[in-house]
């Protein structure tokens, strides 16, 4: 017979049930978000050179204790899974620890000062596991991306469009400004906050008094409009970071004794209902035995 017949050994299953119960606890997950604080604060450290220099053997011996801390809460919570391996990698999050941890033991990173800096600050994202508010704002920022790449391909096609027409009406008279098409793009980013638009609109007065429909109408599309367009993009997939959250804590969060005394309730009712029909069924048969059977025409004829 095949592994998935007799599924995981007792062996496997007391390994994933003692890791399952020790990566579950308060202690776990408080001693693992103080681990990350501490390596955010070497790694600050080291960016003082004075400090770097005179406690260089300490601040190294400080990343390998980290490091192989790391390696054995990884090792861990891959050990609560043991009955079932394939639900290790369907969280995305215990994918990014596994790579941060074991990117950190091959040679190229560490070899490479820069990127092994960078592996050690990915795991100050780690907070997010134990930070739920954070987590759901990751996700959310996460799941805007496509709309965020669409409001960035319109706002690009606006500042193009009004950098266009800048550069025609405003181009000769204000070359600083106007001058060429990345000079105007550049000028409408920085009215996009609003910054310097008082001075605009009184310099583009002094060329044409059209210039004020002109920059009426940017600031009403670009700062109003596309903004809103990009919070409401951003609430929606902050809404749905919130929901998965939600079912994401039900999905792992046992049954509890109200669901429990409903499924009791629910299993006496249908314990009754079967009880009830097979009374009837006896009944039945019992009053068919009794009914007086009529004679056959054969038997009536034979008389």
């Amino acid at each position: 017979m095949t592994f998935m017949e007799h599924g995981p050994g007792p062996a496997r299953r007391a390994l994933a049930e003692w890791a399952r119960a020790v990566t579950q606890a308060r202690w776990f997950a408080l001693g693992v978000l103080a681990l990350i604080l501490v390596n955010a604060a070497l790694l600050g450290a080291e960016t003082y050179r004075g400090m770097a220099q005179e406690w260089q053997t300490g601040l190294r011996a400080a990343e390998h204790v980290c490091l192989a801390a790391f390696t054995v809460e990884i090792v861990l919570r891959m050990c609560a899974h043991a009955d079932r391996p394939r639900d290790f990698f369907r969280d995305p999050w215990n994918i990014f620890d596994l790579a941060v941890v074991v990117c950190a033991f091959l040679p190229l990173v560490r070899e490479n000062t820069t990127v092994l800096r960078l592996l050690r600050l990915a795991r100050v994202l780690r907070t997010a596991r134990f930070l739920p508010q954070l987590r759901i704002v990751m996700v959310a920022v996460a799941r805007s991306l496509p709309g965020t790449v669409s409001f960035l391909l319109v706002g690009a096609l606006l500042l193009y469009v009004y950098a266009m027409v800048g550069w025609l009406f405003f181009g000769d008279a204000d070359p600083e400004q106007y001058g060429s098409i990345g000079r105007a793009v550049l000028t409408l980013f920085l009215l996009m906050t609003l910054d310097g638009l008082g001075d605009a609109v009184h310099a583009g007065l002094e060329i044409s008094r059209w210039s004020l429909l002109y920059y009426v109408s940017y600031v009403l599309i670009a700062s109003f409009v596309l903004v809103n367009v990009l919070i409401g993009v951003v609430i929606s997939s902050l809404e749905e970071a919130r929901e998965l959250e939600r079912e994401r804590v039900e999905d792992r969060r046992p049954p509890g004794p109200l669901s429990a005394a409903g499924g009791c309730d629910h299993g006496r009712e249908l314990s009754a209902r079967i009880a009830a029909a097979r009374r009837a069924l006896d009944d039945l048969e019992a009053g068919l035995r009794h009914v007086p059977q009529k004679p056959s025409t054969r038997a009536r004829r034979g008389a």
